[in-house]
């Protein structure tokens, strides 16, 4: 299985009063480090991108400790822990070495935005999100 990696900066502004990141934050950070694993799936062209999107079906997130700002960023790895015809689970973890800040598990469904319906994953997105699988 290989793991996504990604160096997450951590900005002042994810800060709440408590001077940890805010917990809607995770969400955001979820969001961004699908994008850049999702990146090579998305279409060179345009106006084949609409027909070829992804949606979060459902999310949850676990919090396991308080992920207080600092200038180092943290680490999100992603893996894919199963493909079916139309959606994956993706879980992700926010940390540092072994330590787990927040652990989350998403439902991403295959989505084409033209008919606002789910679609089926093409055989080039199936081979790039398996190799992502455990």
């Amino acid at each position: 299985m290989t793991r996504y990696i990604h160096s997450c900066p951590l900005r002042w502004a994810d800060m709440d009063a408590n001077g940890h990141v805010n917990n809607a934050v995770y969400a955001v950070y979820l969001e961004d480090v699908r994008f850049r694993m999702f990146s090579e799936l998305i279409p060179d062209d345009p106006s084949e991108r609409l027909a070829s999107n992804f949606v979060v079906h459902e999310q949850t997130l676990r919090f396991v400790r308080p992920l207080v700002y600092r200038s180092e960023p943290a680490t999100i790895e992603a893996w894919v822990e199963n493909v079916r015809g139309a959606s994956i689970t993706l879980c992700c973890e926010i940390k540092d070495g072994e330590d787990v800040y927040v652990a989350s598990r998403s439902v991403i469904a295959a989505f084409d935005s033209n008919t606002g319906r789910v679609r089926r994953f093409s055989e080039h997105e199936r081979n790039v999100l398996t190799s992502y699988a455990t």
